[in-house]
């Protein structure tokens, strides 16, 4: 039977070490929420960082083992690659890039390296792991390489991709210098997705102007494939927050709320503290 094999950046889980003993919780973060959601029949494998740089292999390979029992697979990273692949490419280039603050892109070729040996760290460790009848499901701006190297690998399978953060548009998009790298990266998927119809556009522009893919309702000819752009808005779990009492929520604040008065609306914003997210203007 096939697996979908979800290969993201982290793992949807965070170690400790107290006292000697590995403690396991489960993160809370947006990408875990939101594959919570999908159908439980599903065999399901995840390959990814378990958050901890360690190069002790007496406790590599108790991870390894503690994690198996979930069909959870990790690939290890040392601290030279977090900081260099992680908070540097991934979070220096590609993140204020793609969200259009390219005052703060960092140009750096060690980065770039980096992001690439890490990508094909990946690679290796999904060589091992996947079966060519398996679903592959790769995420985000941080493994944008991996679904090329996966292809070089195993030519039949199925590979999606989707992307958590915008695409910017080709003017922006082609300042890069590693723009036709991580065009090819992407192409080495079957299904492409992004959360709106605007990120799509701005792709299949680049796609076009750059390597010279043109597309037919969304399709590109990529050699002997056909690779599907789409467009798959990721929601929130709604009955958390429309049934908050269900999930054991704080009711502390719910009697200043209910005295607002009638008709006006109470708007909550949860972010992290990054120029992004537009707090200032907020």
């Amino acid at each position: 039977m096939p697996r979908l094999v979800i290969i993201s950046n982290r793992l949807p889980v965070t170690i400790n070490k107290k006292e000697g003993e590995l403690i396991y919780y489960p993160s809370a973060g947006g990408l875990a929420t939101g594959l919570n959601s999908l159908d439980e029949s599903l065999q399901k494998v995840w390959i990814g960082w378990p958050g901890r740089a360690t190069t002790d292999e007496w406790e590599r390979e108790s991870i390894r083992q503690d994690l198996a029992k979930d069909d959870l697979v990790p690939v290890f990273l040392s601290q030279e690659d977090i900081h260099l692949y992680y908070e540097g490419f991934s979070n220096k280039v590609i993140w204020p890039h793609f969200h259009y603050f390219t005052q703060y892109t960092t140009y750096s070729e060690e980065y770039w390296e980096a992001y690439q040996r890490v990508n094909e760290q990946f690679a290796e460790v999904v060589r091992k792991v996947v079966r060519e009848d398996d679903l592959v499901w790769v995420h985000d701006y941080q493994l944008i390489l991996l679904p090329e190297l996966i292809r070089r690998d195993f030519p039949e399978i199925s590979i999606g991709f989707f992307l958590h953060i915008p695409f910017p548009s080709y003017e922006v998009f082609r300042t890069l210098p590693w723009r036709k790298e991580l065009l090819r990266g992407l192409l080495g998927a079957d299904q492409i997705g992004f959360h709106t119809f605007g990120y799509m556009r701005h792709f299949l522009s680049a796609a076009y102007r750059i390597a010279g893919y043109e597309h037919h309702f969304g399709k590109l000819s990529v050699g002997n494939r056909v690779v599907n752009v789409d467009v798959f808005p990721m929601g929130i779990d709604y009955d958390k927050y429309a049934y908050p009492e269900s999930y054991g929520a704080a009711e502390d604040g719910e009697p200043t709320i209910r005295q607002l008065p009638r008709g006006r609306r109470l708007v909550i914003s949860i972010d992290r503290l990054d120029y992004t997210k537009g707090i200032p203007e907020r």
